[in-house]
């Protein structure tokens, strides 16, 4: 799944390189889109090295620079086609006001006008700023649009000043956008065994019995089992499949093969899920 991450300009916007990673532990692929004032207090530069992608800032390409295909001349349609999610942590009074008056005239706010999936928005700015009838207004107007807000903390602020407008904690604002995606840590703790893929038995140097499966099923099982907390082995036969992030891969290749893996692994799993195809034949002994 892949989330865009806004990052909008407050001295929280450090905060967003922690919910980077702790979006990663998820396994979520995260877009960072950072407007101008966001850029002042942390470099585009952190967010590409902690989320292994390009950070789009700007609308549009550099002066003299053509863009480089049609997604990139109207990218802000292409990003917001391919994210599963938008959340904009940290949330600038500024930023809120463009939302919700549908000011389009950045990368950020453009891209939440043109998205339809699920938007989240984690304000954090002074206590007077936050308690202004202008800023509780605007919020409720994204509210009735169906933005989630994550509320800010209360507590001493960047400014001096005690009160709400610290932006909410990096878990609740996971806990939020796990929740809207579906995805559920219930397997923590668990041991998951998966097979998956064919197995092929040899009936001499040149031929062998098999069969067409891909082995999709299991390693779909294994990626699912991963996302819910648990830690994979997936015994796997010969496919062209990369396995999934995370999941510990025992590659095999006959069916004796796969029997002796599962076996020697198989008391220290709580679960195991046999979806291998495994060869129906085998010959009694290849020829030479």
């Amino acid at each position: 799944m892949r989330v865009a991450l806004g990052v909008s300009g407050g001295i929280a916007a450090y905060k967003a390189a922690e919910l980077v990673r702790r979006l990663q532990q998820d396994r979520l692929e995260v877009q960072v889109v950072m407007t101008r004032s966001a850029q002042q207090f942390i470099t585009p530069l952190t967010f590409a090295a902690l989320s292994g992608r390009k950070v789009i800032t700007e609308m549009f390409a550099e002066p003299g620079q053509a863009p480089a295909n049609i997604d990139s001349a109207i990218e802000h349609i292409a990003v917001a086609q391919s994210i599963d999610l938008l959340v904009i942590a940290p949330a600038t009074a500024h930023t809120i006001a463009r939302l919700a008056n549908g000011i389009a005239d950045d990368f950020l706010s453009t891209l939440y006008l043109a998205t339809k999936v699920p938007v989240i928005v984690a304000p954090a700015m002074n206590v007077n700023m936050w308690e202004h009838p202008a800023t509780q207004e605007n919020l409720e107007k994204l509210r009735t649009r169906g933005v989630h807000v994550v509320e800010p903390d209360e507590g001493y602020l960047a400014c001096g000043m005690t009160g709400a407008g610290r932006l909410a904690g990096v878990e609740s604002i996971a806990r939020k956008i796990c929740e809207l995606l579906g995805i559920r840590h219930d397997f923590e703790g668990e041991t998951v065994l998966v097979t998956a893929g064919p197995t092929c038995e040899d009936v001499d140097p040149v031929r062998f019995l098999t069969n067409r499966s891909s082995g999709k099923m299991g390693y779909a099982i294994a990626d699912a089992a991963a996302r819910r907390g648990a830690r994979v082995i997936l015994v796997s036969g010969p496919v062209h499949l990369d396995p999934p992030a995370g999941v510990e891969r025992v590659s095999v290749r006959t069916t004796e093969e796969m029997h002796r893996a599962v076996l020697d692994r198989a008391a220290a799993c709580t679960v195991i899920i046999k979806a291998a195809a495994v060869a129906d034949y085998r010959p009694v002994a290849a020829q030479p």
